[in-house]
């Protein structure tokens, strides 16, 4: 256990100094927060640097090394310094760092605790096994082992990733100047992502609440934004609930009020993944699930990035100032000087925030392409509502106003889709997306006899929808609190720039809930043709929603506090009483989860994520270590192929050399058809079993394969020819029954 304390703080390290080198840039970012954003400093760090590296790695301008990284870093503390001098927000960093360090301290020790607890909780199983972690882990260490990108596709040479992989090439980044091996820091990442979701939402909710009045005590800030990165990290949905009746059949959910109540034998073999496969044939995780479960996948990896997008546009949102009279459109105006003044003088948002906006979409495209464009609509709503508020003050008629308002709003988001255009490069460049048309949930049969319109698709018998209890078990909690939420602000009559932007977040994740009732875009899989698409995007409903019910359940709290009579003090009684019973049930979720997958916490077997392999497959997991210690670059290795979620293609995910083939499913999916991958099948048999050196010679050379992996499950598979093997190279590692050949 030791060992691992140092690990993790040699990792904490880390993330502290890129904290530290880039807080300045916060308080140019955030200059209207009570804690200047203090701790977005870390994802902002990781962002910029590792968006750095990635730009010149693909120009070949520098190789992806520790060295790479010190002189980029370095590079950045100059910029910083000169920006801090030229806008003057160094003299004020220095001037409020006093005053600020309450919340400085505050934050750090919240972010190490929830760092320090799911590492703990990781160590209890920090296999880099099942579900998907191999693909994972695969990404990492392929972007490991390159000099210069994009990385390979560690399961088609020689390809390179066609996935959304900026997520795992950050951990690539923190890795590489951590120091430290992949088979630690795969968990330390997973650990480290919940720790800034905890405190990003943290910052965002303190800052939501802290607009309502300059009077809130210190204290009564912290418990609201602890209660606002509690929901977003730690809570579950209302499926909790099915604890208290007997179990139904799994892919087969009923109404609770239907199955048997049973409180005597609670949990009642509650199985937690079913909160997040209740509709059917389809996928509605949320943060605490992806934790547990701990895939490194891209919607994991962004969530900082998301939790930053939506602090910055609050940011700018409540930083915004209302245009002086001078600047004011009259009605006298020609209408070509009025569109002068929209376009160069009336836009809402200035140019570095433009930049600033695109980078960050762009960096959420190219982590999780859906993140980019959803959050790309919240930046819509907010020019729209700005362009909105502006023009209500200007005397024009209704025909100007609406023209202008257009422009308004046209301009900028495209000069806003440009920027993520750009931006986003370093990924497109080499990426093909893999999605093949938009999908009508329940067309006519007039239009599924027709097929298809353009992009949209009209398939028939895909006409799945989610019931509306099914609806309100997942998200009933969020919009009980909304509801009440309303209820009191029509009572106060007062909208604040806190209320405006959380009804923004409020209306942008409904429309994300209700989107996959209609549509879905189009993918492999034939019975599961929504799941993706619900997936993507009610994740960010549940986290937008999370923070506004943190923000809500703060709100009517305090409009029934400030009213001292009978009648509201019995209110807030009872309302504290609901809300505690409400969020006893959310917050049972991370129990049922985590003692589940990790075993009830009972035996600590560290940070190491490779262990398994020693277990499991002791030859083959000697022959990996070998591969990593002696074989330099990308150098491609035969394995046997398998089907996904199997253990085959262990040696190219472990090791980061790529391989013919991997999970064939997952690369038909990224390339877009089986018949793609497919052949490669037959091929990897061919050079295992055939006799004929002719054959096999023109097959190596094909895919240029340098070694030759037989181990455990290539034994399993195939009836391998080994004499071959011996004319055509020679043995590198050999211990058992698993060999390793070096061709000449």
């Amino acid at each position: 256990m030791l060992s691992d304390f140092l690990i993790g703080f040699q990792w904490w390290t880390v993330l502290f100094l890129i904290g530290i080198i880039f807080t300045p840039l916060t308080y140019f970012l955030f200059p209207n927060f009570v804690d200047r954003g203090y701790i977005f400093s870390k994802s902002i760090g990781m962002l910029i640097l590792s968006y750095l590296m990635l730009v010149t790695g693909i120009i070949h301008v520098l190789p992806f090394s520790f060295l790479s990284l010190a002189c980029l870093l370095s590079l950045c503390v100059i910029l910083i310094i000169f920006m801090a001098k030229k806008y003057a927000f160094g003299h004020i960093f220095f001037k409020d760092l006093k005053s600020l360090g309450k919340w400085i301290v505050i934050e750090e020790i919240l972010f190490l605790i929830i760092l320090i607890f799911f590492s703990y909780v990781r160590s209890f199983s920090p296999d880099i096994n099942g579900l998907e972690k191999f693909m994972d882990y695969g990404f990492v260490n392929s972007i490991l082992r390159g000099e210069y990108f994009p990385p390979k596709d560690m399961w088609f040479t020689p390809l390179s990733i066609n996935y959304y992989y900026f997520g795992h090439f950050i951990t690539a980044v923190l890795t590489k100047l951590s120091l430290l091996k992949s088979v630690y820091t795969f968990n330390l990442m997973i650990a480290t992502i919940a720790g800034l979701t905890f405190v990003s939402s943290f910052s965002i909710g303190i800052n939501l609440y802290q607009k309502l009045t300059d009077k809130i005590r210190f204290f009564k800030l912290v418990i609201v934004g602890i209660l606002s990165g509690l929901l977003v990290t730690f809570a579950g949905n209302l499926h909790v609930l099915y604890t208290f009746f007997l179990p139904y059949e799994n892919e087969h959910p009923v109404p609770f009020w239907q199955l048997v109540f049973s409180p005597h034998t609670f949990p009642n073999a509650y199985w937690y993944p079913n909160a997040t496969r209740f509709i059917y044939h389809t996928i509605h995780e949320f943060p605490i699930y992806s934790w547990t479960v701990s895939d490194l996948h891209g919607h994991v990896t962004d969530i900082p990035f998301v939790l930053l997008t939506i602090a910055f546009i609050y940011s700018i949102f409540i930083g915004y100032k209302k245009i002086s009279k001078e600047k004011k459109i009259h009605k006298k105006s020609r209408l070509i000087i009025s569109y002068y003044h929209l376009l160069i003088r009336e836009i809402p948002l200035s140019l570095p925030q433009i930049v600033i906006l695109s980078l960050l979409l762009g960096i959420m495209y190219m982590t999780n392409a859906w993140d980019g464009l959803i959050y790309y609509l919240l930046a819509v709503l907010l020019i729209a509502y700005l362009n909105w508020r502006e023009l209500a003050l200007a005397k024009l008629s209704l025909i100007q106003k609406f023209l202008n308002f257009g422009m308004g709003l046209i301009i900028p988001c495209v000069i806003l889709g440009i920027g993520l255009f750009i931006f986003s490069l370093p990924l497109s460049l080499f990426f093909k997306p893999f999605v093949s048309g938009v999908g009508i949930l329940c067309a006519p049969p007039f239009l599924t006899k027709l097929g298809h319109i353009g992009p949209l698709l009209f398939e028939p018998n895909h006409c799945q929808q989610s019931p509306w209890w099914q609806l309100a078990t997942l998200y009933g909690f969020f919009y009980f609190f909304i509801l009440l939420l309303g209820i009191t602000l029509l009572k106060i009559k007062r909208l604040t720039k806190s209320v405006i932007f959380v009804i923004m977040l409020t209306i942008l994740a409904t429309i994300l809930i209700i989107i996959p009732e209609f549509i879905y875009a189009k993918d492999i899989y034939p019975d599961h043709y929504r799941a993706n698409t619900m997936f993507k995007l009610v994740f960010q409903s549940f986290i937008m929603l999370s923070l506004v019910t943190g923000y809500a359940i703060s709100r009517i709290s305090y409009a029934l506090k400030i009213k001292k009579t009978l009648f509201t003090r019995s209110l807030y009684v009872l309302f504290f009483f609901v809300t505690l019973c409400l969020l006893t049930t959310i917050f049972t979720y991370p129990y049922f989860a985590i003692t589940s997958y990790y075993g009830n916490l009972k035996t600590y077997r560290g940070l190491n994520g490779t262990k398994y392999l020693e277990e499991k497959y002791p030859s083959d997991a000697k022959a990996i270590a070998w591969l990593n210690k002696n074989v330099n670059g990308q150098p491609v290795i035969l394995e046997a192929q398998g089907d996904s979620y199997t253990d085959f293609a262990r040696v190219s995910s472990n090791t980061g050399l790529p391989t013919v083939l991997g999970w064939t499913v997952h690369e038909w999916l990224w390339r877009g058809t089986y018949d793609i991958p497919a052949p490669r099948i037959d091929e990897i048999k061919t050079l295992y079993e055939s006799k004929d050196l002719t054959e096999t010679k023109s097959l190596l050379q094909k895919y240029q394969i340098k070694y030759i992996f037989v181990g455990q499950l290539e034994r399993e598979k195939y009836v391998i020819y080994e004499d071959k093997w011996k004319t055509l190279g020679k043995i590198v590692f050999e211990n058992g029954t698993t060999r390793i050949y070096q061709l000449y």
